[in-house]
Parts: C-alpha cells; sequence; structure tokens
C-alpha cells in the first residue's frame, strides 16, 4: 500500500541565506561599532558619526517598509496610513524621553518645558506612567495596535477595500496629525517632543549610546525580516496571499477573510510602531509631521520600489530610496519631489515587480540563454 508523501514544510532560509544573515548580524554588531567606535576619526575606514546616524534611520524606514509589505505585498491592502503607526510609537517613545530630561530643562520644572510654557500645572492623564521605561515599551506596542484592532475590525468588517480603503486610511492620519497639532492635547503641539538627553538613566548623545541604538535597530530589522518570513511561509501566510488573489474564492473555500486581514493589519502596525519608537532617541525630535500623508505615501513607494511580495525588497527600497533623498536633498533639494514622483510612476508602469523582480528576471534570461547555448 502505497503512502501519500505530504510536501515539507518549507525552510526559513536556504544555507546561503543563513550565511548572508549571520554577516549581516555580524555587521550591525560587530563591523560597524569597530569603525565608528575604535578607528580614529583620520582613518580612511571609520565609519563617521553621520554615517551611523543615516543608517539607522533608514534601517527604521525598512522595518515600516517590511509592515508596508505584509499588508499590501501579501495581502493586497494599500494602506496610506501607516505613517501613524510609526508616529504613535514615536511619541510613546518620546514621552519617556521628555521625562527623563527631569529638572535639566529651561524651566528646571518636574513638567516637560512646553507644558510650562503653557501653563499647565499637572501631567495630564495620558502622561501617568510615561516616566516608567516597562509602561513605554507596552505603550509603543498598545497605542498603534489598538487603533489598528479597532480601526481594522469596522473597516473590514464592512467589507472596504481597493482604493477606498486607501483613502480612508489617509483621511486617518491626517486628521490625527490635525489633532496632534493642537496645544491642548499635550503633546507639544507643531513643536512636538525634543531636547531629549537621558535613556534608562543614561546620557543619550554619547558614542555608545548612538552605537547601542544602532545595533538595537539592526538587530530588530533581522528579526522583523525572519519574523515575517516566517508568517508568509506558513498556512497563515498561503490564506494571506489567496485573500489578495481572489477573496472570493477563499470565502467559498469556508476560510473568513475577517480575521486573516485584521490580524496582519495589527501586526504591520505593531511593527511601524516599535520601527518609530527606535527612531526617535536616534534622531532626536518627533512632531506632528511624521503623520503627514506624504511621509505614508513614502512608505509604500519604498515596498514599491525594491518589490512587493518579496519582504527583501522593501528593505532594499527603502535603503535606495532614503539614499538617493539623503544626497539628493543636499545637492538639488528642490528637485527632490519630482524625482521621488517619476520614480513611483516609472517602477509602476515599467518595473510593476520592483528592483529585486527586476534583478530576479534579469537572472532568470542569464540562465536560460546559457541553457540554450549548451
Amino acid at each position: 500500500m502505497n503512502q501519500i508523501q505530504l510536501p515539507q514544510a518549507p525552510r526559513l532560509l536556504s544555507p546561503l541565506g543563513w550565511t548572508v544573515f549571520l554577516a549581516l548580524l555580524l555587521c550591525v554588531g560587530l563591523l560597524v561599532p569597530a569603525l565608528n567606535l575604535w578607528l580614529p576619526v583620520s582613518h580612511p575606514l571609520h565609519m563617521s558619526d553621520f554615517a551611523v546616524s543615516l543608517v539607522g534611520k533608514i534601517m527604521c524606514y525598512a522595518i515600516c517598509a517590511l509592515a508596508m509589505d505584509l499588508i499590501w505585498g501579501y495581502t493586497g491592502i494599500l494602506s496610506l496610513g501607516h505613517g501613524l503607526f510609526f508616529a504613535l510609537g514615536g511619541y510613546a517613545m518620546g514621552m519617556y524621553l521628555m521625562r527623563q530630561i527631569g529638572t535639566d530643562g529651561n524651566y528646571k520644572s518636574e513638567l516637560p518645558d512646553f507644558m510650562v510654557f503653557l501653563d499647565w500645572k499637572t501631567l495630564p492623564w495620558h502622561w501617568y506612567f510615561s516616566d516608567s521605561f516597562i509602561a513605554t515599551l507596552l505603550l509603543v506596542v498598545l497605542a498603534p495596535g489598538l487603533l489598528a484592532l479597532v480601526f481594522g475590525y469596522f473597516a473590514f468588517r464592512s467589507r472596504i477595500k481597493g482604493v477606498y480603503f486607501s483613502i480612508i486610511t489617509q483621511a486617518m492620519t491626517f486628521a490625527f496629525m490635525l489633532l496632534f497639532f493642537r496645544n491642548e492635547t499635550g503633546f507639544g503641539g507643531n513643536n512636538g517632543f525634543t531636547d531629549f538627553k537621558r535613556i534608562l538613566g543614561a546620557p543619550i548623545a554619547t558614542p555608545n549610546m548612538r552605537m547601542l541604538l544602532f545595533v538595537l535597530t539592526g538587530a530588530c530589522l533581522l528579526g522583523c525580516y525572519l519574523a515575517a518570513r516566517w508568517l508568509v511561509q506558513s498556512k497563515y501566510g498561503r490564506v494571506l496571499q489567496a485573500i489578495r488573489d481572489a477573496e472570493s474564492r477563499v470565502m467559498f473555500s469556508g476560510y473568513s477573510p475577517l480575521p486573516y486581514k485584521l490580524s496582519i493589519w495589527v501586526i504591520s502596525a505593531v511593527m511601524c510602531g516599535i520601527a518609530g519608537a527606535l527612531y526617535v532617541p536616534q534622531v532626536g525630535i518627533i512632531n506632528p509631521s511624521e503623520m503627514s500623508p506624504a511621509n505614508s505615501i513614502e512608505i509604500a513607494v519604498w515596498a514599491a520600489v525594491g518589490g512587493r511580495a518579496s519582504l527583501i525588497g522593501p528593505i532594499v527600497g527603502a535603503f535606495m530610496v532614503n539614499g538617493a533623498k539623503s544626497w539628493l536633498t543636499v545637492v538639488a533639494p528642490e528637485y527632490w519631489l519630482y524625482v521621488l514622483g517619476a520614480l513611483f510612476i516609472a517602477v509602476t508602469l515599467y518595473m510593476p515587480q520592483g528592483v529585486v523582480g527586476l534583478l530576479g528576471n534579469l537572472k532568470k534570461r542569464i540562465s536560460s540563454s546559457k541553457g540554450d547555448s549548451v
């Protein structure tokens, strides 16, 4: 009697993939700290503080792009509001950093300077646990997660999809941006939070702390990549891709799309919140402009340029676009938005699979041409 051979579960990474992963981990955890902290500034291999800060910031953006790929590339839901979740995580961390200033502010008060300036006498209720690092870590996850859960439940239950869903998410982030601009909400108004001095009681502006934040960000990005890869290779991930390709057939097969769409939506929002929390202490400021619809659109651009539904593509796209932005905004800042728009149009029309997809197609053509010649 013949036994049925069940298909084996795909490997999380190939041997080459694990080699590259470990090499990147060593680069983030050992090589970059050595080049920045141990080599003198005059050494040709020295990595400057500016370069460390720039790469650390782009790695935070890459986490957002990876989160966008899960919801857009693998589930077919285009969000134009993920900048809101990024900013909420940043504000949660910013509140803790503002409390860490203590009496070292300009007004020598236990209250943050902007509250003293506005003649506030006590902390608002939503600041009560902001002096606890553990509570802050919980808030970094819960603030974007709960908002995504509530919004997603009503949106997905109402079967809002396509361009309508994208417009609603854009309206949501714009509404929160206007709310956070108001001084009476207790989030610093248009200035936001800045002038951070300590984290966990240690000075935040030292080279060692800057490098620690860099290493944590790199490790978090690699960890998010592994977690995302595990998700999309599982049965859960296959259902997500089925929802993307034919949601009605998934329903006829006995699956309810609601819990799948809602859960990946919340996971994606939480990833953006974590990225925002890592971003703020490295950049040194958070304000409502991080919630602007343009920032959310840029996250979608990173995923599209790199290549949707590839996981590695959005990370590549985040580094490519932000690297170009960092260079072009110095050389010709007035042309950056035109370049960004042209890049998005070109990728949509001529490279629908992004840079990673283009490279994959070229590799296939080279292999096929070699096979034909043999």
